[in-house]
C-alpha cells in the first residue's frame, strides 16, 4: 500500500475505468468531484476521501478505503473502494433502463419483430370493434 497516489491512477487501479487515459480524461472533463470540488488529475487522495463520479444521469460516489497505485484483480479491487451511492441515484438509473425500452429514438430504423409485438399488443384494444363503425 502506498502513502498517496493520483486520482486517476487509484480510478484505473480499482477498476472504476477500464484505461487510466480514460480516468485522466474524465478528471479534465470535470466529471470527477472530491470534496464538492472538481478536480484535476493529478489531485493527490487520502483515506476517507468520497470521489463522486459524474457519469449520465447518475452521479456514483466511492469511499477511499485504501491507497493504491498498481492495477488489482477484481476481487482485491474492493478492499480499497466502496460504493456508497444513495438508492435514490440507483433508482434514476433504474427508471432510464426502463425508458428507454419504451423510447424509440428518430430515425433509427424499423422496429425489431419483438417491439413490433409490443407496440401491437400496447395499442390494440379487444374491447373495440373498428370494422362495426362502418356498417
Amino acid at each position: 500500500m502506498e502513502n498517496q497516489v493520483r486520482i486517476d491512477k487509484w480510478l484505473w487501479a480499482v477498476r472504476l475505468f477500464k484505461t487510466r487515459s480514460q480516468a485522466t480524461e474524465a478528471c479534465k472533463k470535470g466529471r470527477i468531484i472530491v470534496g464538492n470540488v472538481q478536480v484535476k488529475p493529478s489531485r493527490i487522495l487520502k483515506e476517507g476521501d468520497i470521489v463522486q463520479i459524474k457519469k449520465s444521469p447518475v452521479t456514483y460516489s466511492f469511499k477511499v478505503l485504501g491507497l493504491i497505485g498498481k492495477r488489482v484483480g477484481a476481487k482485491l479491487a474492493s478492499d480499497y473502494v466502496k460504493d456508497v451511492t444513495s438508492k435514490e441515484e440507483l433508482e434514476i438509473l433504474e427508471m432510464q433502463k426502463h425508458m428507454l425500452h419504451l423510447q424509440r429514438d428518430r430515425g433509427t430504423g424499423r422496429p425489431t419483430k419483438k417491439e413490433r409485438r409490443d407496440l401491437d399488443d400496447f395499442f390494440t384494444d379487444d374491447d373495440y370493434d373498428f370494422d362495426s363503425d362502418w356498417d
